[in-house]
């Protein structure tokens, strides 16, 4: 999925984000804390740009 940088980010993204951020927590990539800390982070975020940071450290998770 693509996001447009410096955009303001719609609630259905923010929906995608965290689904993707499960699907790494399921793979364990990231611990319980840690998905805790960035969904709060995805909805925190005004900008798709801020958003998809959260994933910055992480593979394209396979779609679902």
């Amino acid at each position: 999925m693509e996001y447009a940088d410096g955009v303001r980010i719609s609630d259905p993204e923010r929906e995608r984000l965290v689904d993707e951020l499960g699907r790494h927590l399921t793979a364990g990539r990231l611990t319980i804390g840690e998905f805790d800390e960035r969904v709060g982070a995805v909805y925190r975020s005004v900008t798709t740009d801020e958003a998809r940071r959260v994933l910055s450290d992480l593979p394209a998770a396979p779609p679902p």
